[in-house]
């Protein structure tokens, strides 16, 4: 553990598009750590980008002060202007040995992520330390480090309700929907086609939706989602014309002012007295609260799925005590195993000692006694050499280990 290193730039102290100047594409990353390996005493690394952090977790002798950050950062070849590199020197948090470990830990539980309890960040570190074996830069020691991290990232999200409950408003908005129990062939209005939009849509979509009639200023984004969703595509001028029908409408623009007035949800509704769903997820609002009170509505806005989420946050930081403590075990377990394979590795060469003395003793020391020996002796020998050598190599070895795990 005493060569375990993590130096990690993130969110905590760095703005987003800054960090952004740190991410190192697929591309160039075997060149770039490649360069580590040979400038600096690092034996074995690997790297983890994220849109929220860039971390590099390595093991090394060298005390990873600001001198070794600064080797470390010009060895990468970042191209960074001196001002950038001053300021990223300035922001990075090192840890080492231990803190390193619980490091490295509390992020793959996502206790560091800027939303606690999203389990993305376990499948990114994972996929970065996959991509960093398979190219041959990581060994041993940093395969035992990364099972223990998917160990306990999983005993977290399973023992815990750190992820339960969700956080962003899109997925609490799908969920809402998902309450009402719409049929499978419900008519769909989805006005605008930005990013919020489309990933409810996908929700639905997923979920076998299909009825999607999108609307949205710049045709050619509606266009893209509704090939997307197999649905049609409508610029947003011809939402006042349009008299197919709907069962819910799922609106976020970027208008300023409310687009959705009583005169246009009546033509929209052409007649229709069934209670509709209004999905609002516009700030401000996209339907005038005329229409709300005016129409039977099941109406989900931005402001009330704001206060659900804020107290599933609050919830999933009540879950941090036991989050962890599972982390905490997880560690002191750890200590156990690293002494355990030290040992493995320290006698890994007994098997093949006993070996080379078996045969020693059988064609050199005592061949010519052997060679008197009646066939079926030869064979009772045989057997009683090869359980001496099975007992001579797995005696030693569980009492080597029961001696150093139980040391204090």
């Amino acid at each position: 553990m005493e060569y375990l290193k993590v130096i990690a730039f993130t969110h905590h102290h760095i703005d987003l598009k800054s960090l952004g100047k740190l991410v190192i594409c697929d591309q160039s990353l075997d060149s770039r750590l490649k360069n580590v390996q040979a400038e600096l005493p690092v034996s074995e690394i690997f790297y983890v980008g994220t849109c929220n952090r860039v971390e590099f977790v390595f093991l090394t002798k060298e005390k990873t002060d600001k001198e070794f950050v600064t080797r470390f950062l010009t060895v990468l070849d970042m191209g960074l202007p001196p001002e950038f590199m001053e300021r990223f020197l300035d922001n990075v948090t090192v840890y080492e040995n231990e803190e390193a470990f619980n490091h490295l830990l509390r992020t793959s539980c996502s206790l560091e992520s800027l939303v606690v309890g999203e389990k993305e960040i376990l499948a990114q570190i994972r996929k970065a330390y996959e991509n960093c074996r398979d190219a041959g830069f990581t060994g041993d020691y940093m395969r035992m480090i990364m099972e223990r991290v998917v160990k306990t990232a999983k005993e977290v999200y399973t023992h815990t309700n750190i992820s339960k409950n969700p956080v962003s408003v899109v997925s609490l908005a799908y969920r809402k929907l998902k309450e009402l129990n719409m049929c499978g062939n419900s008519r769909i209005l989805i006005i605008g086609a930005g990013e919020t939009n489309q990933n409810i849509a996908k929700y639905l979509n997923k979920h076998k939706y299909s009825n999607f009639s999108i609307f949205n200023r710049t045709f050619s984004k509606a266009e893209s989602l509704a090939a997307e969703l197999g649905g049609k595509a409508y610029p947003l001028a011809a939402l006042e014309d349009f008299n197919e029908g709907f069962d819910v409408i799922i609106t976020c623009t970027g208008s300023t002012e409310a687009i959705i007035n009583e005169a246009l949800y009546a033509k929209l509704l052409n007649g229709d007295q069934g209670k509709k769903v209004i999905v609002d997820l516009a700030i401000p609002n996209d339907v005038m609260p005329a229409v709300i009170h005016n129409n039977p509505v099941h109406y989900i806005e931005v402001e009330s799925l704001k206060e659900v989420a804020r107290k599933n946050i609050q919830e999933r930081y009540n879950e941090l005590v036991h989050a962890e403590e599972i982390i905490s075990n997880n560690i002191t377990e750890f200590f156990s195993v690293l002494k355990q394979r030290r040992i493995e590795l320290a006698m890994q060469e007994v098997p093949r000692k006993i070996k080379e003395i078996k045969n020693t003793a059988i064609h050199g020391v005592f061949a010519e006694e052997i060679s008197q020996m009646d066939e079926a002796s030869r064979e009772v020998l045989e057997r009683v050499m090869n359980y001496m050598e099975k007992k001579y190599i797995s005696v030693p070895m569980v009492m080597a280990k029961e001696i150093l795990v139980n040391q204090p």
